[in-house]
């Protein structure tokens, strides 16, 4: 335990100082977030190079104090891929279709290496589509809720630490250690991201830190006790998840192309309830916690409670997406 506390510590306080360090590098290269009036209402530019500063504190820990697996050099390998997509996505010259090329490109490279899922139940001929599939939406899902101050960051740090305890729990000591380099390193730069941010991830950092969480959730053993709690992933990244199935389905019957960006994410939504930007933030950690608890709960239950579990956590999904549905976005 003392090593994993050592990582969590020293990848947080790589995070902590090597942050300021690329927020002045991105100002002086002109790498900013710049207001459009929309979906971007922050009241300055803002420097979005955050995502070398947490992939930076996460390589430098596991290069310090981890060996490294084939599994681990996959995993660094695929994620460097991932953000390097993400990187020239941020200077402005990749279309949509260019960029879901790169991250399947990153996600193949991943189940190269041996890294995919690995159910019973699935065979390896739907594992490697599953696999692509889950890794797409997971990456896509936390870029596209890298809309607010702390709001992406909090919740990856959340989600971060839930498949740490997962994989903990199954056996998985060096998936775990991993997830918790991870984790610090996100807190780490959560610091300098929290409401008055004062640098984002951009799509280098969201791409990157959406892949790893899903790459290191899929196999963290869920299904010891009932076959159900293979959805439990699917539950402590349910955040994001849920946003992308909102944003889609809005710009659907809008008629609206999925890759064009409108203020139809669920927290400019609760914005428009009157909560501020850090109450937004915390509510979004709260319900966070609270799902990341519900999908370790399915794995540890009988399957009896697991569905009273999936079930009563669906009906909340359903009821809060009809809510924020209602809520008037043109104002």
């Amino acid at each position: 335990m003392i090593t994993y506390g050592a990582a969590f510590i020293l990848s947080f306080v790589f995070a902590l100082y090597w942050t300021p360090l690329m927020r002045k590098a991105a100002l002086q290269l002109g790498i900013v977030d710049r207001p459009n009036g929309t979906l971007k209402n922050h009241e300055t530019a803002v420097p979005c190079l955050g995502g070398i500063a947490v992939y930076t504190a996460f390589l430098l820990t596991l290069g310090v104090l981890t060996d490294f697996s084939q599994e681990t050099l996959g995993l660094l390998l695929s994620g460097s891929l991932a953000l390097m997509v993400g990187l020239i996505d941020d200077f402005g010259v990749m279309t949509p279709s260019q960029k879901l090329l790169g991250q399947t490109l990153a996600a193949l490279v991943l189940i190269k290496s041996g890294t995919y899922i690995k159910l019973e139940f699935v065979p390896f001929w739907l594992s490697i589509p599953l696999n692509v599939l889950w890794i797409l939406a997971v990456s896509n899902a936390l870029n596209i809720i890298d809309i607010m101050d702390g709001l992406a960051a909090g919740i990856s740090a959340i989600a971060a630490i839930a498949i740490a305890i997962a994989n903990y729990m199954a056996g998985r000591q060096p998936q775990a250690f991993v997830c918790l380099v991870l984790a610090g390193a996100i807190l780490g730069f959560l610091r300098h991201n929290f409401y008055p941010a004062k640098i984002y991830l951009g799509d280098a950092g969201s791409l990157f830190i959406g892949f790893m969480l899903a790459a290191l959730s899929m196999n963290a053993g869920y299904t010891r006790i009932n076959l159900l709690a293979a959805i439990s992933p699917i539950l402590i990244l349910g955040i994001p998840l849920f946003d992308l199935a909102l944003v889609m389905f809005i710009r659907w019957q809008k008629g609206v192309p999925v890759t064009k960006g409108s203020p139809d994410h669920f927290a400019l939504r609760l914005r428009r309830c009157k909560l501020s930007i850090r109450e937004t933030a915390v509510t979004a950690y709260i319900i966070g916690v609270f799902l990341a608890g519900a999908a370790l709960l399915m794995s540890q239950v009988t399957l009896e409670w697991a569905v009273a579990t999936m079930s009563g956590t669906l009906s909340l999904a359903c009821l809060s997406a009809y809510l924020l549905l209602k809520v008037d976005m043109t104002r």
